[in-house]
């Protein structure tokens, strides 16, 4: 049985709360970092508090790297995942 492409989601801070600080995903080709977020949300609903004011909106500075480089300047929610990828998502982080 094909498995598809292997992805490596690593989170930070708080969203350490809600799952495992790094995890192996495996996705079907052709995903996206969106179908990604979907896959990670629906197995850890508490993502969702963490990452969005409402469905689809992101909280301000939240961030989501391919690679070391931020999602937003490739294709966004749309940025086509590979085999071997690290994603690494951060949320807002408040301090002083």
């Amino acid at each position: 049985m094909d498995r598809g492409i292997r992805v490596t989601v690593k989170v930070f801070a708080m969203l350490r709360n809600h799952m495992e600080k790094e995890t192996t995903v495996y996705m079907p080709e052709h995903s996206t970092v969106s179908q990604l977020l979907d896959l990670l949300i629906d197995k850890h609903r508490g993502l969702t508090g963490e990452l969005f004011i409402s469905p689809g909106v992101f909280k301000p500075y939240v961030n989501i790297l391919k690679n070391g480089r931020n999602v937003t300047f490739i294709k966004g929610m749309d940025t086509a995942l590979e085999d071997g990828d690290v994603i690494a998502i951060f949320p807002p982080v408040a301090g002083g």
